[in-house]
């Protein structure tokens, strides 16, 4: 992805980072494995034992799990997963690379408190690429077949909604949540999902590779009866300033694939900046970022858009901010 390259070309990054720290009112160095609530998971399996990723869990806080009318908490069954870009890694793993050090600000552990105000009472999951080559670019190789930097090559049944599935529930287990999801029991007739789950999922930059793969599992996954269950607990799914090393396929621009998404029911939010869909050295993205936005519209989906910082210079700043502002 060309913000990656900018990262290792550009010696005056750390200036913006600096700036980035300062505007956030966060402090770098240090970490968040400290921060309440904040728990890492590693190596937790999905449906396929071999498919493994390391995941970080913000749990909601007592005071946003309890019920006004009530004095026993309330435990939610909100969950909102988020799957990062290029770069964002662990702040400890961050601290140790030169070319991520700058970038601290938008570490895992970071993102996550982020999130936790943005979705107050909501379990949230950050899910870390299963590779990272050379420590910069993400591969989201268990949810997308993919190259080393991470570009993907999307089909309709490579099993990354399972995967999803599978790896939330375990997740769950060993956080120890009351009511995790169940296991995967592969009948005809499964049992039903825990009282009150619902589930949000946020891509950010190339994390929206998982999130186009998903759009196109809908059709094969929703035949699936256990998979059908949780794909009708999804209520929204955010991509925030999708890009990737690749060509073409930054978004999902397939008709039938749309359709299905627009026919399930879920409400999709599209959150861009100029450094991703107006780049004349990619002009593809934005084209397809229109044809994205028309097709749903005209498909009648439930559908919210937002272009960030159009008056101001395209900048991979600006690109990191819209974790703040969607």
């Amino acid at each position: 992805m060309r913000s990656i390259r900018s990262v290792v070309a550009c010696l005056s990054l750390g200036a913006i980072a600096r700036k980035m720290n300062s505007a956030a009112g966060l402090c770098v160095p240090g970490t968040s494995a400290a921060e309440p609530g904040l728990l890492r998971l590693t190596s937790v399996p999905g449906h396929d034992q071999n498919r493994v990723n390391d995941v970080l869990l913000l749990r909601p806080t007592t005071e946003t799990r309890r019920r006004c009318d009530n004095e026993t908490e309330n435990l939610q069954n909100d969950h909102v997963v988020f799957f990062p870009g290029d770069i964002q890694n662990f702040q400890q793993e961050m601290a140790l690379q030169p070319d991520a050090t700058p970038w601290q600000s938008w570490s895992l552990e970071r993102v996550a408190l982020t999130l936790g105000h943005r979705f107050p009472g909501c379990h949230i999951w950050l899910v870390r690429a299963s590779h990272m080559y050379l420590h910069k670019f993400s591969c989201y190789q268990n949810f997308v077949e993919s190259n080393l930097f991470g570009a993907p090559e999307h089909s309709p049944d490579y099993g990354g909604i399972r995967h999803l599935r599978a790896l939330l529930g375990h997740g769950m287990q060993r956080a120890g949540l009351p009511n995790p999801l169940p296991p995967l029991s592969g009948t005809a007739t499964p049992g039903p999902l825990p009282v009150g789950f619902t589930l949000t999922i946020v891509g950010f930059s190339k994390g929206c590779v998982v999130l186009n793969q998903i759009v196109y599992e809908l059709a094969g996954a929703r035949a699936d009866p256990e998979l059908r269950l949780f794909l009708d607990s999804v209520s929204d799914m955010y991509w925030l300033d999708g890009g990737h090393p690749g060509g073409s396929e930054t978004w999902v621009t397939n008709k039938c694939a749309l359709n299905e998404l627009a026919s399930s029911g879920v409400t999709v939010h599209s959150h861009v900046t100029p450094y991703e869909v107006r780049d004349p050295m990619r002009a593809w993205v934005g084209r397809e970022h229109q044809r994205f936005i028309k097709t749903l519209e005209d498909l009648g989906a439930r559908l919210s858009q937002k272009l960030h910082f159009e008056e101001e210079p395209a900048s991979i700043e600006n690109h990191f901010r819209v974790i703040q502002e969607f």
